[in-house]
C-alpha cells in the first residue's frame, strides 16, 4: 500500500527544488497559518495569493522524481504540474482537517470562486486526499466540463477515476478523453478495466468517426481489449491500407490488447519505422506505456 508519508516527503522535496526563494518563504508563513487553523475565506485567500510567490511553470520533473512518485503512489505523476499548483496542492495537503468532514464541505465551497487555475489545483488534489470516495460526485463534474485543462486535471496521471468512478463514469471518461484526444495512455487504470462496454463503445465511435470521413485518434487503439473480436478484425483490416505510420505502430499494439494473434501474424511489416511495434505486439507487450512516444510524436502532444 502506498505510504502518504513518502508522498509528503516527496512533495516537499519539490517545494525546496523547485520554488523560488519568494516561493518558498511564503510557503514557510502559509504552512504556519494552515497548521494553526487557517480554514474558510482565509484559507482560500492563501491559495489565491500563492499565485504572487510561483508561476505556472513547468516542474520539468526528472526520471528519478518522477519514479519516486509512482513508487509513493501508483497509478499517480505530477509530470503535467506547474510551480503554482506544487504550491497550492501543498498548502491543501497541510491541512490539520483532511478526514474531518468540516474539510469536504470546504473543498466543496473552494470551487464555487475559484479561477481556472485554483480549479485544476483543486481537481489534481483529488488522488493525494484520505477518503477519496467523498469527493466523486466532484470529480464527474470535472468530466462534464468543456475546459480540457480541468478535464485533463482529474482525468490524467491519477488513480482517482479508476478507483472511485462507478462503471458508467469510468467509461464516460474514457470515452470523452478519447473525443478529445486527449493522450489516454495517461488514464491511470486502464489497462485494469478495458472491459466489453468501453470496447463497445469505442468501436461505435470509430463507425460514427469513419462514416463521417474524419480521422481516428491514436487512443482508440487503446481502447481495445479482448471483446467484440470481429468488430474489432474489421476495423484493423479496413483501416490498415490507409494508416500513418504512427497509426499502424498503433495499430498493432492495439491488436495484440484484442488478442487479434492471427491478424497480426498477417501483416508482418516491412517499415523499419513500424517493426520492433510489431515485434513487441506479437510479444505481448502492450501495456500503455507503450504508447507514450506515440502520443510524444503528435504536434499538440
Amino acid at each position: 500500500m502506498a505510504s502518504e508519508h513518502s508522498v509528503h516527503q516527496l512533495l516537499q522535496a519539490l517545494l525546496d527544488e523547485h520554488l523560488t526563494e519568494s516561493g518558498r518563504a511564503f510557503w514557510a508563513k502559509a504552512q504556519g497559518q494552515v497548521a494553526d487553523g487557517a480554514q474558510g475565506q482565509t484559507f482560500a485567500n492563501l491559495l489565491a495569493m500563492a499565485s504572487r510567490h510561483a508561476k505556472r511553470q513547468p516542474l520539468g520533473l526528472t526520471d528519478t522524481e518522477l519514479a519516486a512518485a509512482e513508487g509513493a503512489r501508483p497509478g499517480w505523476s505530477p509530470r503535467a504540474w506547474n510551480r503554482l499548483e506544487l504550491l497550492r496542492i501543498n498548502l491543501i495537503l497541510a491541512r490539520p482537517d483532511l478526514e474531518q468532514a468540516s474539510f469536504a464541505e470546504e473543498f466543496e465551497a473552494l470551487f464555487r470562486f475559484a479561477d481556472e487555475g485554483e480549479t485544476c489545483a483543486l481537481y489534481r488534489s483529488l488522488p493525494l486526499l484520505p477518503c477519496g470516495e467523498r469527493f466523486t460526485w466532484r470529480a464527474a463534474e470535472a468530466c462534464r466540463t468543456n475546459m480540457l485543462t480541468v478535464f485533463e486535471a482529474v482525468t490524467l496521471d491519477s488513480p482517482y477515476p479508476v478507483t472511485h468512478f462507478d462503471d458508467t463514469a469510468w467509461h464516460q471518461l474514457v470515452i470523452k478523453a478519447l473525443f478529445l484526444d486527449c493522450p489516454l495512455y495517461r488514464v491511470s487504470g486502464l489497462d485494469q478495466r478495458l472491459t466489453p462496454e468501453l470496447t463497445r463503445m469505442a468501436l461505435d465511435w470509430a463507425e460514427e468517426r469513419h462514416s463521417a470521413g474524419r480521422h481516428y485518434h491514436l487512443g482508440l487503439w487503446l481502447c481495445l481489449g479482448p471483446h467484440h473480436p470481429e468488430r474489432v478484425r474489421q476495423l484493423l483490416e479496413q483501416h490498415w491500407p490507409e494508416a500513418t505510420t504512427s497509426e499502424q505502430r498503433a495499430m498493432l499494439l492495439g491488436a495484440a490488447r484484442a488478442g487479434q494473434t492471427q491478424w497480426l501474424a498477417s501483416v508482418e511489416p516491412a517499415d523499419p519505422k513500424v517493426l520492433p511495434y510489431w515485434q513487441n505486439a506479437t510479444a505481448g507487450r502492450s501495456e500503455q506505456a507503450q504508447f507514450a512516444p506515440l502520443f510524444a510524436e503528435l504536434p499538440s502532444a
